[in-house]
């Protein structure tokens, strides 16, 4: 089992007069996911699912990650992973799934998320549209918008 934690792309200010729930990507966080999706798949990774928080950003970082890995499924909401969601709940359904994933979701729970499945209690916060791979119960590699090949951790 591969788990790739995914922290949303840049998205609009809360100023903009929206909910934290609508607020979109930018340009610039459309990009830079795009960027991520098509270095995911040049390092051959292939999702079996893609499962992400209900909020607009999420959903779209999510949606963006499908099309540049080419992936044909379906992009399955999960709320639990909120930004202030029930990380355990998270785990749960996750580690159910014997299969390459991809979870898309905010700070700070993805990265507390990944302190969860790893078991330390701790990952330092993912920036934004930066992607790491969890195999077993170890982080072993990332990717991020200014560094687009894998990196060990």
């Amino acid at each position: 089992m591969k788990i790739f934690l995914i922290r949303h792309g840049h998205a609009v200010d809360a100023a903009e007069q929206l909910s934290d729930g609508e607020r979109y990507l930018t340009k610039k966080g459309r990009r830079a996911v795009r960027e991520v999706g098509r270095a995911l798949r040049k390092a051959g990774v292939a999702f079996e699912a893609i499962v992400t928080s209900p909020l607009v950003r999420a959903v779209q970082t999510a949606e963006l990650i499908a099309e540049q890995t080419e992936f044909a499924g379906v992009v399955e909401v999960l709320p639990s992973l909120l930004p202030i969601g029930p990380i355990e709940t998270s785990a749960s359904v996750i580690q159910q799934r014997a299969q390459t994933i991809a979870v898309v979701g905010h700070e700070p729970s993805i990265s507390a998320l990944a302190g969860l499945l790893i078991g330390t209690g701790y990952f330092p916060s993912l920036r934004k549209a930066q992607v790491i791979c969890i195999q077993g119960a170890q982080a072993v590699w990332t990717v991020d918008p200014d560094r687009l090949e894998p990196q060990s951790l």
